[in-house]
């Protein structure tokens, strides 16, 4: 019985390494490892907003963000209504205008706004590639949030949960949507 105590130990140390990586393998990406980019798109009746990356190091899949607030836009009442209006206003046709819904959205809450998020296929020059569409409100104020990514659907929704629940980017959304 003496024998085989190293043995369990050993057994026991490789187990609770395995399980250390694999917890980091599938850790979402933290807000740090984001990195500013400039706005890709051109110009059209709302400013410019703010477009963020990150690579497939740090967040398991290469992974671009863009929002912007659309002052003034949003229905007063009700907000964020339904999908139809993600697929319009959260930006993804900037992405690319071939963006195919690849199931119906969820309600979410970024930085105390209500509205829905739904995530897209789009072709784009290289293939395929994963599209995220959020869509909240405040007031009459809207925040249009559009990402894209190279992986599966979740992958890509975590990561820029992840990113959107940054207390730096809560400041910013907070901030933007005031007009301020």
């Amino acid at each position: 019985m003496m024998r085989s105590w190293p043995l369990i130990a050993a057994m026991f140390l490789a187990l609770g390494g395995l399980s250390a990586v694999a917890g980091y393998e599938m850790a979402p990406p933290r807000a740090a490892q984001w990195h500013e980019i400039a706005w890709p798109f051109p110009r059209d009746g709302w400013p410019a907003g703010r477009a963020f990356r990150c690579g497939a190091a740090e967040c398991g899949t290469d992974v671009e963000v863009y929002l912007r607030p659309k002052l003034g836009f949003c229905n007063c009442d009700s907000g964020v209504a339904d999908d139809d209006e993600v697929d319009r206003v959260s930006d993804v046709d900037m992405i690319s205008p071939r963006f195919a819904p690849l199931k119906a959205g969820d309600v979410i809450d970024v930085a105390g706004m209500l509205g829905r998020i739904r995530a897209y296929d789009v072709e784009m020059r290289g293939g395929m590639r994963t599209a995220i569409g959020i869509a909240v409100s405040h007031r009459c104020n809207l925040m249009a949030v559009a990402a894209q990514g190279g992986g599966e659907a979740a992958r890509v929704r975590r990561a820029v949960l992840t990113f959107l629940q940054s207390q730096e980017i809560k400041n910013w959304a907070v901030v933007a949507m005031e007009g301020r």
